[in-house]
């Protein structure tokens, strides 16, 4: 169990940075938070999600945190704490939610103080909404957390972040390297958007809302898409995204070959491994 004392720091109040306040401080934890615009810490304040907040990054809250976890985005992220590391508690644990590491990890520690200790991960939760005011910790019971150490990090610092993981309810929680990281979420998060926001762009008929059943509304369900976060997220992962990319495009293309040449053998095939595959899942 992760001691009481320790304080925690969200930067960024976004809806991971919430949730991750809101779940801490049900469980008894002092949370503060920092985050640019002013009417998310009010809200969080008036709610009880956080105990202290600021719309700048104040040296006082930021030096008294024991864990800073960052819920900026993953260009901001090596910035920001280029700039505030000055602030830092010595031995402060500092974490993320980040959707790609390799990018960022190993800027961040080879630039941190010594006496800090920087260390990946990523809660595979989400909604199709953002902001502080759509916090809910329950997002985790269901979910993955990745823990993505590299060698620059302490055993206990990743028991820590397990601990965490399971203060927070995670559902399931996994340890993988920066690389495997970025390589599993090109696959398992990346393609799956680009599939999703593809779906959508393909036909333009304005009355699709009026037709559709289940199997549309399940697969775009992610199509509500943040512009602004994914194409960092895309660009930051581009080499393993576009060889994703070119692999789904070729089974497509497969598929698409065997239905012009009315193979039944070879398209009844596809649907029994898909659904032999896809069975692991509801284990």
């Amino acid at each position: 169990m992760i001691d009481k004392k320790k304080r925690f720091l969200i930067i960024g109040l976004g809806l991971l940075g919430g949730s991750y306040a809101m779940g801490l401080k049900k469980r008894g934890h002092i949370v503060s938070a920092i985050d640019i615009n002013e009417a998310s810490i009010n809200y969080a304040l008036e709610k009880g999600i956080i105990d202290e907040g600021a719309a700048t990054a104040d040296p006082n809250l930021i030096s008294q945190a024991d864990v800073i976890i960052s819920g900026l985005y993953p260009k901001t992220i090596v910035g920001w704490i280029s700039e505030n590391q000055q602030y830092f508690k010595k031995n402060a644990l500092i974490t993320d939610v980040t959707g790609v590491k390799c990018s960022i990890i190993y800027k961040i520690q080879e630039l941190l103080r010594e006496d800090c200790e920087f260390i990946g991960s990523h809660p595979m939760a989400g909604k199709e909404v953002s902001g502080v005011q759509f916090a809910d910790p329950s997002i985790f019971l269901p979910a993955n957390l990745i823990i993505t150490p590299t060698s620059k990090n302490t055993q206990a610092a990743i028991d820590f972040l397990y601990e965490f993981g399971i203060e927070l309810r995670f559902n399931n929680i996994c340890i993988l390297t920066p690389e495997k990281h970025d390589e599993m979420i090109g696959y398992l998060s990346q393609l799956t958007h680009v599939i999703a926001v593809s779906l959508m762009n393909a036909n333009d008929n304005s009355h699709l809302k009026e037709y559709t059943g289940d199997s549309f509304r399940d697969l775009t369900r992610i199509a509500k898409i943040n512009e602004n976060l994914w194409t960092e997220l895309f660009l930051m992962n581009k080499d393993v995204l576009v060889n994703e990319i070119t692999a789904f495009v070729d089974e497509i293309n497969d598929f698409k070959q065997k239905l012009m040449a009315e193979d039944v053998d070879g398209m009844k095939q596809k649907f029994i491994q898909s659904t032999k595959r896809r069975k692991y899942f509801d284990k």
